[in-house]
């Protein structure tokens, strides 16, 4: 009989666990709360939380509320989005994770401090929720590059302070300073701050780990997720047996042929429920091939 493992540190990071939380607090005192784009990259758990009356809203969406209640996921959100609410009277609930936070309090205080002609570059995938909350910071003059190739927007003459999302990888941030430093014009100011959330980041060498030991791997992640594509990629890299799956609908009997030992994982936007539940539909088609 296969031996199935769920990895005990994947799941939920801290601040998707505490927009959730806010969110059923709200829910379970009756009426009607909004949430300003999906409350975590998870499609399941999205439909679980709609279930119980959480209705998931765009942008535009929101510009047309009026006294409303809305809740503000881990991502965060530019500045703008906050006068708006004010405007139409509509009532906040935070759910900002707090490094995000954080992270965009120091990005603003330098740009406050160094003028609107400070060069903030930030490390991070362009149009993703966080970076648009990053970049709002700065009234939208933030450059924001995804790789060494995206630096061909900076200016190496002026004076640059650098920062990252807080989920990218550390060694993408690091390779990014590299490029810099090496780039730059001897005279420039180059700062730049680690603020890559470390509850994410550790994960990578734990979960190389686990995936190198298994026979198996299945990693369960939705489809918007960008954590769950890189952290996907760093099993995959260790054990080419690992596949990438959106619920146990997907889980194909033939991946587990000759398997002793089966591992489940996921990202941080990844429930435990939902790994559980490939647990039990993995065992079920392990006895079936049995029987």
């Amino acid at each position: 009989m296969a031996v199935i493992e769920i990895d005990k540190e994947s799941g939920f990071c801290f601040g998707v666990v505490t927009a959730i939380n806010k969110a059923e607090q709200e829910l379970a005192g009756g009426g009607t709360l909004f949430c300003l784009g999906d409350i975590v990259h998870n499609s399941d758990e999205v439909e679980r939380l709609r279930r119980k009356g959480l209705r998931t809203i765009t942008h535009e969406e929101f510009g047309k509320l009026s006294g409303a209640k809305v809740l503000l996921r881990a991502h965060g959100e530019p500045p703008s989005t906050y006068e708006a609410a004010r405007e139409r009277g509509i009532e906040i609930i935070d759910a900002t994770c707090p490094v995000v936070l954080r992270l965009q309090q120091r990005i603003k205080a330098r740009y406050d401090s160094e003028g609107a002609d400070a060069q903030i570059v930030i490390y991070g995938k362009r149009g993703h929720a966080e970076v648009n909350g990053l970049v709002g910071q700065t009234d939208g003059k933030a450059i924001v590059v995804e790789d060494a190739e995206g630096l061909s927007h900076v200016d190496f003459n002026r004076d640059i302070f650098l920062y990252s999302q807080t989920t990218k990888p550390l060694e993408g941030f690091r390779s990014i300073i590299a490029e810099i430093s090496r780039r730059k014009s001897p005279d420039v100011r180059f700062e730049y701050s680690d603020t890559i959330c470390r509850q994410v980041a550790n994960r990578t060498e734990h979960l190389r780990r686990f995936a190198a030991g298994k026979d198996v791997v299945l990693f369960v992640a939705g489809t918007k997720s960008s954590n769950g594509k890189v952290l996907y990629g760093h099993c995959l890299d260790v054990n080419p047996r690992t596949h990438l799956i959106a619920n146990e609908t997907e889980v194909d009997p033939a991946w587990l042929e000759n398997a002793g030992t089966i591992g489940i994982c996921g990202a941080t936007s990844t429930p435990r429920w939902l790994m559980e539940r490939v647990r039990d539909a993995i065992a079920e088609k392990v006895q079936q091939g049995n029987g």
